[in-house]
């Protein structure tokens, strides 16, 4: 019985430190005219007493704020990586972008004007380190919101993201919603696409990572994104490796992009103490 009653004991104490360690926050906002639900994974010893850096995890089309947490332990993440992660609802189908229909989602200002200051609020994050990701639809929208304020991140990735929408499977459905229907001669296609505004960060330091698998039907978009990076000499990294378009595919490939904003973490940190010396 005081074996029972002793695992009773530890086992509350980890789910309450596990559960502090989560937040969920509804904001109700005027862009969007809904709300949006937002997840929020902080390192388990999260101290206001310092800053940390952050990452914007963003989903795919169809799912929720919840549907990275199902593909991997993003507590876990945020535990080895002391990292703040932030998981907001796309609103299945929203791309991430502002509408040019004005009775449509403008879901860019509600990102960067209502979602981004209530984090900085709320959360002690290092502004300097703030970096943001996501699969297909969010591969998407992570790269088109990066490549429209790369002042606000520091880097950026993209996992089976839609680079082009012109090769979106869902371009004549609910892009077509948000942009018109599609036709050669819509160019809203090509302007909302991130493979036409890498220009944006040509000459700068900024480094960002992305891959698909060799069976996605958007590998095609991938190599091209590829090209212009060369052309245009961004620090890019790219893998291309075999896997689909499928939630298995993207709970190894994330991984990667973990790591890769840890490296940059690790890097500003070593040349500020080499600066200090």
């Amino acid at each position: 019985m005081l074996i029972k009653r002793v695992c009773f004991v530890l086992a509350s104490l980890f789910l309450n430190s596990f559960l502090f360690a989560q937040e969920m926050l509804v904001i109700q906002s005027e862009n969007l005219k809904t709300s949006d639900t937002i997840w929020v994974y902080k390192p388990e010893a999260y101290t206001n007493k310092q800053k940390y850096p952050l990452v914007y995890l963003l989903h795919g089309h169809g799912g929720d704020y919840t549907s990275w947490s199902k593909l991997t332990d993003l507590q876990k993440l945020a535990d080895e990586y002391q990292f703040l992660i932030v998981c907001p609802d796309g609103l299945k189908k929203s791309w991430y972008i502002n509408s040019p229909h004005q009775d449509s989602t403008q879901y860019e200002d509600f990102f960067m004007k209502e979602l981004l200051p209530a984090i900085s609020k709320k959360y002690a994050e290092d502004p300097s380190k703030v970096f943001i990701t996501g699969n297909s639809m969010g591969g998407y929208g992570a790269m088109w919101l990066f490549l429209k304020h790369p002042d606000v991140f520091l880097s950026a990735g993209s996992t089976s993201g839609v680079l082009n929408l012109r090769y979106s499977s869902l371009k004549k459905t609910t892009v077509a919603y948000l942009l018109g229907d599609y036709s050669d001669d819509n160019t809203l296609f090509d302007e909302y696409s991130p493979i036409n505004l890498l220009k944006n960060i040509a000459g700068a330091s900024k480094a960002i990572i992305f891959d698909c698998g060799t069976e996605d039907y958007l590998y095609v978009t991938a190599k091209a994104f590829r090209e212009k990076c060369d052309e245009l000499k961004i620090k890019a990294t790219y893998t291309a490796q075999p896997g689909a378009h499928t939630g298995s595919y993207w709970s190894k490939s994330i991984l990667q992009h973990f790591r890769f904003f840890a490296e940059q973490v690790t890097q500003i940190t070593d040349a500020k103490a080499t600066k200090l010396k």
